[in-house]
């Protein structure tokens, strides 16, 4: 064990991890609005709608993350749309973090009272504020521990990325290891970095939590 490798190397991991770190919360927030729409769609858009949602989440549920991955890069340019490693990358993550987050909204839409949305229909509130102002909000607060669960998970997932050539940490690391031959140095480092932002998004979600019960 060679501390002087993991020094020199730090540097580059470290680079590599802010673009983990990015990556990971652009997919989060595609997620999200994914997730939020299809919520909302199969609550309040008809049999269709949910039928569509249902078959969307279980695909996105039950297929692998790298086979997800590896269709939208293989496929997009067979139908004539070209985009980046990272593009692809980014809408994987975020088409698999959604079908997620709807389900983590769903469950926490069941823990509202329903008389709240009933008593807004009954004073003439439209649906979409009801959506807006009674039940989203709601949902979120609910859900708050189960979506930083989320995110953890997702950016651990993002190492997959580094399959179709996108130089975050995981990737990083390999190709460090693969010129200096300390592959053991170089992954302790990286599993080190992975722990720290994990336990910070841990951290955060925590303190997150903690205001909304205070608010």
């Amino acid at each position: 064990m060679k501390f002087s490798v993991i020094i020199d190397a730090l540097p580059y991991l470290l680079g590599a991890a802010v673009t983990t770190i990015w990556v990971s919360l652009l997919g989060v927030l595609l997620g999200q609005v994914i997730g939020v729409a299809v919520c909302v769609a199969r609550q309040s858009g008809g049999r269709a709608a949910d039928i569509a949602g249902g078959v969307y989440v279980s695909f996105f549920r039950g297929v692998p993350l790298l086979i997800q991955l590896l269709l939208i890069y293989y496929m997009l340019p067979l139908i004539g749309i070209d985009v980046p490693p990272l593009v692809a990358s980014i809408a994987a993550l975020g088409l698999a973090s959604g079908a997620y987050v709807s389900e983590i909204y769903r469950g926490a839409l069941n823990a509202v009272p329903h008389g709240q949305s009933e008593a807004a229909l009954a004073l003439g509130f439209p649906g979409r504020s009801i959506w807006a102002r009674i039940l989203l909000p709601q949902a979120f607060r609910i859900s708050v521990p189960a979506l930083v669960n989320e995110l953890i998970l997702l950016l651990k997932a993002s190492s997959l990325i580094s399959v179709v050539g996108v130089a975050e940490l995981t990737r990083t690391s390999q190709t460090i290891s693969a010129s200096n031959f300390r592959p053991l140095e170089i992954y302790l480092a990286a599993g080190l970095i992975y722990l720290a932002i994990n336990g910070a998004l841990a951290l955060f979600g925590t303190l997150v939590e903690r205001r909304l019960q205070q608010a």
